[in-house]
């Protein structure tokens, strides 16, 4: 059936049985969704999405910045000029996500690629003498590795003029400014690709129920999970039995981890962070401006606050976006409630949240600056990259929430993270997704891991699919500089994504 026909079976208090239940309607259940629908066609799928559209948190394409990951601009994924590795990972992550698109357009399980992806260059730019030298050798090191070494750097002036006009139109004096460039980055609408994997799920009969709220998770003595609810819609209760559940539903994914009572969540807590960005559709600025900008943070700047100014294509309209601009509240979800961060605390995960809580101070110090922070100051950070843009052509958007993870550590009692964690019980019968950036735009390689780590017995038979679906798999994309080119080349013809130049 087609995603938008919602189902209302489930709502009895009998409860239906299936072999998967994927919570939340983004682009981790998404994914992991047209994978399982391939690998097992026989097994029935339901997805439970709380919202009435899918992609309406996180995955939603104004709640997120709609970069395609892939370590290129992102400098909070390198602090250190000289080390690599985590970039690197990222990098190939996101090459596995190019092959698994690709595959499923070739397949036509998906439709043309200029609906959720296009070719958009990413840059870093930076100023002072300071940044310029950390730049410069960020750049020398990823030069020796194939998945960068198409990076392009310059301190000229003239030269970023012709790379990002906006960057120097009106900048009377520029002083040092340095940046690099990577003509084969990406913008994806998250949103428009979320709801097409899904389609292909339905397609293979897969069910999806809007306004399914799940409130509990408990294991029965044979093994299988009892998903209990409410229809938001109708005020039904509903009740599903099923022999696997992933929950991949944002910043509510640890509450219903902690209601499922699997011991891996203990001591973990979360941190929820908002954003806001300025954001314009003016045809003569967006003209201007093709690519995805990132400089460095402010201090005291959680990572995911890195000032980027960014073309966006959603719904096939391009416009810019500048930000973020950190907020707070206790929600959880966009579109969740003020009581949702005191849900998660418990005695386990208090010592951890209060220590994260007083060894950021300077985290701390700088979101109350961003909640105090007046219109006229967030437009001033924009004009440090924009000197010339007009407060007229620019509105300020209110983005997603993340609930940044804390996780319990001897040492420190607690550790505030910045990035994407695979949680799975023991006996590999429910897993969950934490955290937040990279994760959408590494989500096949995320899932990959998931079905190994939940389904030993049967990865064995699925890796001629996966392996067809991601060849990275196997072979390593990264192993030498034509192995890289090779996979760019395949997978940006097939998704139109091919740099402009080439």
């Amino acid at each position: 059936m087609d995603h938008s026909e919602t189902a209302s079976a489930g709502t009895s208090i009998d409860p239906e049985v299936v072999d998967v239940v994927l919570i939340g309607g983004g682009i981790m259940s998404a994914t992991l969704g047209a994978l399982l629908a391939r690998l097992q066609p026989e097994w029935s799928i339901v997805v439970l999405e709380r919202l009435g559209e899918l992609a309406g948190e996180s995955s939603g394409p104004w709640n997120n910045a709609g970069t395609g990951h892939a370590g290129l601009c992102e400098l909070n994924y390198m602090p250190d000029p000289e080390d690599p590795a985590k970039a690197e990972d990222i990098g190939r992550q996101f090459h596995l996500s190019r092959q698994f698109l690709a595959a499923l357009v070739e397949s036509g399980d998906l439709p043309a690629a200029a609906s959720f992806i296009n070719p958009t260059p990413h840059m870093d730019v930076v100023f002072g003498d300071r940044d310029i030298r950390y730049l410069r050798q960020r750049f020398a090191t990823l030069q020796r590795s194939p998945l960068f070494a198409a990076m392009q750097f310059t301190e000229d002036p003239d030269l970023i003029r012709q790379w990002a006009p906006l960057l120097m139109e009106g900048r009377a004096n520029t002083g040092p400014i340095a940046a690099t460039r990577y003509e084969a980055g990406t913008d994806i609408d998250f949103g428009e690709l979320t709801r097409t994997l899904i389609r292909s799920m339905t397609a293979r009969g897969a069910q999806v129920r809007m306004h399914h709220e799940v409130t509990g998770l408990s294991r029965g003595a044979d093994g299988r999970w009892t998903v209990t609810g409410r229809d938001r819609s109708r005020g039904d209760r509903f009740r599903i039995r099923s022999r696997f559940v992933f929950v991949g539903a944002g910043g509510y994914a640890l509450k219903l981890l902690q209601k499922a009572k699997i011991p891996e969540v203990r001591g973990y807590a979360v941190f929820p962070l908002g954003a806001q960005f300025l954001r314009t559709g003016n045809p003569d600025v967006v003209a201007r401006h093709d690519a995805k900008i990132y400089s460095q943070a402010s201090v005291g700047a959680p990572p995911m606050s890195v000032p980027h100014l960014d073309k966006r294509v959603v719904d096939g309209g391009p416009s810019l976006m500048f930000g973020p601009y950190a907020t707070f509240s206790t929600r959880l979800l966009k579109q969740g409630r003020l009581t949702d961060l005191f849900t998660t605390v418990r005695l386990h995960n208090l010592a951890p949240l209060l220590a994260v809580g007083a060894k950021n101070l300077p985290l701390v110090r700088y979101l109350i600056g961003e909640l105090l922070a007046s219109p006229k100051r967030k437009f001033a950070q924009l004009r440090r990259f924009y000197p010339g843009a007009d407060p007229a052509d620019w509105e300020l958007v209110q983005a997603g929430q993340r609930a940044q993870l804390i996780k319990p550590d001897p040492r420190k009692i607690g550790v505030l993270t910045f990035g994407t964690e695979l949680v799975t019980g023991a006996d590999g019968t429910i897993a969950g997704l934490l955290g937040a950036s990279p994760g959408a735009s590494i989500a096949p390689s995320v899932m990959v891991e998931l079905l190994a780590t939940c389904f030993p017995a049967r990865h064995k038979d699925w890796e001629p699919i996966l392996r067809k679906l991601m060849p990275g798999i196997e072979t390593r994309v990264d192993a030498d500089q034509a192995s890289v080119d090779t996979t760019l080349d395949r997978t940006g013809r097939i998704l139109g994504v091919v740099p402009r130049s080439s």
